[in-house]
């Protein structure tokens, strides 16, 4: 066993979050209740504050100060059965355990936004958002504990936003990102496949670590060390946390044909992250023999120390447009394209002490995700909402499907409603139905625990992740 399993543990937490994220890859994708009532179509809408994170130059449509405060709640399933995931060196041990739901019960998401209009050309804004989550806990017995064992990532972004309304057809947005990023993770480290390993290999390692412990502390310890190496032993665990800022940008236009039609272009950039944690590596459980527990984790030359990996956040580019039909209704669409090809492999750093940096192997296509929605006013009062939305997922194969992102295709169905209270306030209510494709996983890690060069836990996760979602979310909306 050589030094380092962490970095499968980073890649996790930028990787995984589509299984209790709305949008493709690790883009939460809920960033209002009112456009999600229209499944995401609703770009160059501009019906409140929100525009801030969708269109920018929406804001020269918004008058007065308005804000918009509320939160979607996602409500995941997900399964995994197993289709003969092994370790990279099984030896005698008993097959893995199963797991069935590893994703939580429900997890919430806030949002927040202001728009306050300085005169007939300058409008200004500011969004509180999230960006991406996650909170995912396989637990340590599952088959796929080798790559990840839990997840919590949150991020949180601010979005101050200004508009400029050049004349009645043409309208301009950019605003500034600061998105701070914090993860918590944990992997098993597989510890009885590297025993096998060596005692079937290298016999000659156990027979001195036996030798010495008879020399230094006797024949009854020596015996005892023994024991509990031909005994049970267990799998050690890393856990790591990390955080760090990034900043960005986001432009849009809006032309607006007439009073009803109108077009919009929104660009929301790349963010550089360099997330850097702490590690710490627990043998404490290996066997029921501490002295026996020491000399694996001092063999290991794992050592608790920092990791640093450095990404960027896909950037993405939307084309949307809104059409007022009549007094009743509207139709609305957006194509929004997602440059996840950034993430090709994703290469770990460790302290210069190292063997050898973890190299994932992701290589992302870019995707596109296309919605259409509708508008419909039934009274004064009451506004009912609709859509339908494909996104495609950047994973290319079952290949590169990494075990903690079991993302696949996806078709959502959304309704919604905005309920007026009085002239100047308003309820968003929105429900949404995310169905994802059945996703096959047949990833192996190609670094195993005793090559030399690189880390790794050599393991290999084959099986199938069922998701489906729920998304329900509540908005107060307020003009003054």
């Amino acid at each position: 066993m050589k030094h380092k399993y962490l970095p499968l543990l980073i890649v996790a937490a930028f990787a995984g979050i589509s299984s209790t994220a709305q949008a493709s890859g690790y883009r939460f994708g809920s960033q209002s209740v009112s456009a999600q009532g229209t499944a995401d179509a609703s770009g160059a809408e501009a019906a409140d504050a929100s525009t801030i994170f969708y269109n920018p130059a929406g804001l020269s449509r918004l008058e007065g100060t308005q804000f918009v405060g509320g939160g979607t709640i996602v409500v995941p399933h997900s399964t995994y059965t197993d289709a003969g995931s092994k370790p990279f060196f099984a030896g005698n041990r008993t097959p893995y355990a199963a797991t069935k739901d590893y994703a939580p019960d429900a997890v919430v998401a806030p949002a927040l936004y202001a728009s306050k209009k300085i005169n007939d050309q300058w409008t200004v804004g500011a969004g509180l958002f999230v960006p991406y989550g996650a909170k995912l806990d396989y637990g340590n017995d599952w088959y796929g504990r080798y790559a990840i064992t839990n997840i919590k990532l949150e991020a949180i972004a601010l979005n101050p936003s200004v508009s400029f309304k050049l004349d009645q057809h043409h309208s301009f947005g950019f605003g500034v990102t600061a998105e701070y990023m914090k993860a918590e993770l944990g992997q098993g480290v597989d510890v009885p496949g590297s025993v096998a390993f060596l005692g079937k290999f290298a016999p000659t390692a156990s027979q001195a670590f036996l030798a010495n412990i008879a020399k230094t502390q006797g024949l009854a310890a020596a015996q005892a060390a023994g024991a509990a190496l031909q005994g049970p032993i267990k799998d050690g665990h890393a856990s790591m946390d990390g955080h760090d800022w990034g900043f960005g940008f986001n432009l849009g236009y809006l032309y607006q044909l007439n009073e009803g039609t109108r077009f919009g272009i929104a660009y929301r950039s790349s963010i550089s992250h360099k997330l850097k944690g702490s590690t710490i590596w627990d043998f404490s459980q290996v066997t029921s023999n501490p002295a026996v527990n020491a000399f694996i984790a001092k063999a290991s030359n794992k050592v608790n120390s920092e990791a640093l990996v450095e990404l960027r956040t896909p950037e993405t580019l939307s084309v949307n447009a809104f059409h007022q039909m009549d007094d009743r209704w509207a139709l609305m669409g957006d194509v929004t394209w997602t440059r996840t090809s950034r993430l090709e492999n994703l290469d770990i750093q460790f302290p210069p002490t190292a063997e050898g940096a973890e190299r994932i192997r992701q290589n992302w296509k870019d995707t596109y995700r296309v919605s259409l929605g509708t508008n419909y006013k039934y009274s004064e009062n009451l506004m009912l909402r609709a859509g339908i939305a494909h996104d495609q997922a950047p994973v290319r194969s079952a290949e590169l499907r990494h075990p903690a992102l079991p993302d696949s295709d996806r078709m959502q169905y959304s309704i919604g409603a905005n309920w007026k209270l009085n002239a100047n306030s308003s309820l968003d209510l929105a429900y949404s139905f995310i169905d994802f494709k059945d996703a096959e996983v047949n990833y192996t890690n190609d670094c195993s625990p005793v090559k030399t060069g690189c880390t790794g836990n050599g393991e290999t996760t084959k099986g199938l992740f069922k998701t489906r979602m729920q998304l329900i979310g509540l908005a107060y909306n307020y003009k003054f």
